[in-house]
């Protein structure tokens, strides 16, 4: 917690002595009670009561005046709060390696589930799309706040072909300058026509985008992946990586087998370069891990937020409340 005007917090010391100064006064008052405690009328004077009575109005109201003090110095706390709006295109390898079952049942089968289950976790404001590559990178679901149509169009990938990783950025950076036009908004904040402002005339805030890749493999097809690093940069669109399978992976049957071991610096490089973050996972249950990590950081924002009014309503209600149980108990204000 920072405060804006934190010369104000010099207003809890004269609350603290006030809680100095009551703790002083009741054990005065108990070395009194204690000089006269054979006083045969003592108890009919001053029945017994709970202890804790007496204490706790008094202790509520100086709670309340110490939240008093923190709000007047301005108190801000920052929040983890998800976007109004904001992309996400999930693109996974669905090349013929993603048939290999170190990851069981087999990859493409474990790596579908995770998919789906990191979509359903995203904020609401979050929307998403698919984008599926092989030989060639296809967007198998466009941008949307449908989720159903992305988890079905997810659960419907089949795996055939090579890997084209390039391909794939390619398409995803496509679909978020075409998602970002037709809402009004382009990479860097305008709309693509007229450089910065809204149809109505406002300025247009840039919608934050993420591409999410998955790969088992080397690029073997399309445009190479260092030359998707511009595409991605430009329409500003941090990609994050992850490194699925493991090295001992293969595929085929009998003698006919190849080794299928995911290309981890290439994809390091493609996070690198465009800002994002690189992943390796070998297990189901790690893949798992993965996108959850990366959905605590997508879709959201730390924004500093004031909290004196929140300060000032508990302050309040620590008063009240303490003003009702001396009223009740003692029958007198505290």
């Amino acid at each position: 917690m920072t405060f804006t005007d934190p010369l104000f917090l010099l207003a809890l010391v004269p609350v603290a002595a006030l809680a100095l100064a009551y703790v002083l006064l009741q054990r005065r008052r108990t070395r009194y009670a204690v000089r006269f405690a054979t006083l045969p009328m003592l108890d009919r004077v001053a029945p017994t009561r709970p202890r804790w009575r007496r204490h706790l109005a008094t202790s509520l109201v100086l709670l309340a005046l110490g939240a008093f003090a923190t709000a007047a110095a301005g108190p801000e706390m920052r929040l983890r709060v998800p976007y109004e709006r904001a992309t996400v295109i999930v693109a996974i390898d669905v090349s013929g390696s993603m048939e290999a079952q170190d990851v069981p049942p087999d990859r493409l089968t474990a790596a579908k589930g995770a998919a789906v289950q990191f979509v359903r976790e995203l904020p609401e404001t979050v929307q998403v799309g698919v984008v599926a590559f092989a030989e060639d990178a296809e967007l198998v679901a466009p941008v949307t706040a449908d989720r159903a149509l992305v988890e079905n169009s997810i659960l419907g990938l089949r795996s055939d072909g090579g890997t084209a990783i390039g391909e794939a950025v390619f398409a995803s950076a496509a679909e978020v300058v075409r998602q970002a036009a037709t809402s009004g908004t382009a990479p860097g904040g305008g709309t693509a026509s007229d450089g910065g402002t809204t149809p109505d005339g406002g300025t247009a805030d840039p919608i934050p985008a993420r591409l999410v890749l998955l790969s088992d493999g080397f690029n073997t097809a399309g445009r190479s992946p260092a030359s998707s690093v511009q595409a991605a940069l430009d329409a500003e669109m941090p990609v994050s990586t992850i490194a699925y399978g493991t090295p001992s992976g293969v595929i085929g049957n009998g003698a006919r087998t190849q080794s299928a071991p995911a290309d981890d610096d290439t994809l390091r490089m493609l996070a690198e370069e465009t800002a994002g973050h690189f992943y390796r996972a070998e297990s189901g249950a790690e893949l798992d891990q993965v996108y959850e990590d990366i959905g605590s950081a997508i879709g959201w924002r730390t924004e500093t937020t004031l909290v004196t009014t929140a300060l000032v309503l508990i302050g309040l209600a620590l008063a009240i409340t303490a003003t009702a149980l001396s009223l009740r108990w003692f029958s007198r204000l505290v």
